[in-house]
């Protein structure tokens, strides 16, 4: 083959390759086996301040305003259950020190809330990951609980 049809495979073949973070694997996971783990320990998760799922019973004493964390980690050589793991702990982390500024002992109310798309459960959080990206984005309201 000459150089004129080698570069036009060559070039063909990258025109018809898909792009590599293409895939956007849409995982759910537990969140209060996650909060537990030591994993979360190793994070700088002390226990100080708790999550709660909506839809997952507590008794709020008063609300200390909203929680947003939207974080992504790089998912290169991970399991994408792995790499969701280690972002929603740093997700979780940056609530957990929001929480703490404002006087809270709690996040209630958490719901998913990838690219603006809510999802909801009284269990599990949700991650999307991809061949080198995976996040989690997660919105709640700090508040004081018994």
């Amino acid at each position: 083959m000459n150089r004129f049809a080698t570069a036009a495979l060559l070039l063909a073949l990258v025109a018809a390759a898909p792009v590599a973070d293409a895939r956007n694997s849409r995982l759910e996971l537990p969140l209060q086996e996650l909060v537990k783990s030591p994993q979360a320990r190793e994070a700088g998760i002390d226990g100080s301040v708790r999550f709660y799922l909506a839809g997952q019973p507590v008794s709020v004493i008063s609300r200390l305003g909203n929680a947003t964390s939207n974080r992504k980690t790089n998912a290169a050589n991970k399991s994408d259950e792995e790499a969701c793991r280690w972002v929603a702990l740093a997700v979780l982390k940056a609530m957990q020190e929001g929480a703490k500024q404002r006087g809270a002992n709690a996040v209630v109310d958490i719901v998913s809330n990838y690219k603006k798309n809510e999802f909801r459960s009284s269990s599990n959080y949700e991650c999307y990951a991809g061949a080198f990206v995976a996040g989690v984005a997660l919105k709640g309201t700090y508040a004081k609980v018994k």
